[in-house]
């Protein structure tokens, strides 16, 4: 399967659960779903590690080190965003992720000299997030700055954590490694923030449980999908194609919850389409030798 069909698939299964995540914060505080979605992913992949007999040791430690690191950081920046700024700001500072990868990326190509990034790449990322931007309409008090200010970081360090299981591909780490030591590390996390900064572990119910085990297994087969998009595709095409889960999410919210969108929010969908198209597109169309100048991309 392609990366660009691994990345569609991917967003859609992280909208869907992003629906039995609003569902579930019925019953459950952000760091409870954050810590079972976690451990859901943990468990899986324990299991189905062992039962085809393969190893979870690494010979890279430190890197998974660093991508769990960053990805859960970036991940608890953003619910503490998203505590106080309005859910189309939190999102929308989130997706910056992208452009933060394209202004890495750019740096890195800057101080190796001859390596050079695709500046067509670069507009597609930036067309998509314009979309991001339409469709979710953000607005922010002043009041809000620190929580913007986290917003941002989450959106620096989600690029970062995007980067780095890239490296970690590049290396010949296995999806199912990395997912489940980012897995691992969300459980401690989300374990650590209900118990500390939400006052512990709310009772379950046979809807609530259901629930948070549908998050687990949607975010563990997102998170290999994505892995392996992100681990054999350019960083740049995904993060233009990443932009398709607000379009999933957009026509979740109009057919499930009633939401009504305007003008300006189906144009921002039309550019993030276009922009998805384009990086497709511009991927399909790269040479033999744009293979051969890999790192331009990673």
């Amino acid at each position: 399967m392609s990366a660009s069909l691994l990345m569609v698939l991917a967003t859609l299964l992280f909208a869907t659960m992003g629906v039995c995540v609003k569902l579930a914060s019925a019953y459950y505080s952000a760091g409870e779903i954050v810590m079972y979605r976690g451990l859901v992913g943990t468990l899986i992949l324990f299991t189905l590690t062992r039962a085809k007999g393969l190893s979870l040791k690494t010979p890279v430690p430190a890197m998974h080190f660093w991508r769990s690191l960053s990805g859960v950081i970036a991940l608890s920046l953003w619910f503490f965003a998203i505590s106080q700024l309005p859910l189309a700001t939190a999102m929308t500072l989130n997706y910056m992720s992208s452009v933060w990868m394209a202004l890495f990326l750019i740096g890195g190509a800057v101080l190796m000299g001859a390596a050079k990034v695709d500046p067509r790449l670069v507009v597609t990322v930036l067309i998509g997030f314009l979309g991001v931007g339409l469709v979710l309409q953000p607005a922010m008090a002043d009041q809000q700055m620190w929580h913007a200010m986290a917003g941002l970081a989450s959106g620096m360090l989600s690029a970062m954590a995007y980067l780095q299981v890239t490296s970690l591909g590049r290396v010949g780490e296995p999806e199912y490694r990395i997912v489940f030591y980012f897995s691992m590390g969300g459980a401690v996390a989300g374990a650590l923030t209900a118990l500390v900064a939400q006052g512990g572990w709310h009772p379950h119910t046979w809807t609530g449980a259901a629930l948070l085990l549908a998050v687990g297994l949607l975010a563990t087969g997102a998170q290999l999908m994505m892995t392996r998009a992100y681990g054999t595709g350019k960083p740049l095409v995904n993060a233009s194609l990443q932009y398709l889960g607000i379009v999933f999410s957009a026509l979740y919210g109009v057919l499930l919850f009633g939401d009504r969108l305007g003008l300006a929010s189906w144009l921002g969908i039309l550019l993030i389409v276009v922009a998805g198209l384009g990086a497709t597109l511009l991927r399909a169309r790269s040479t033999p030798k744009d293979a051969q100048h890999s790192v331009n991309e990673s």
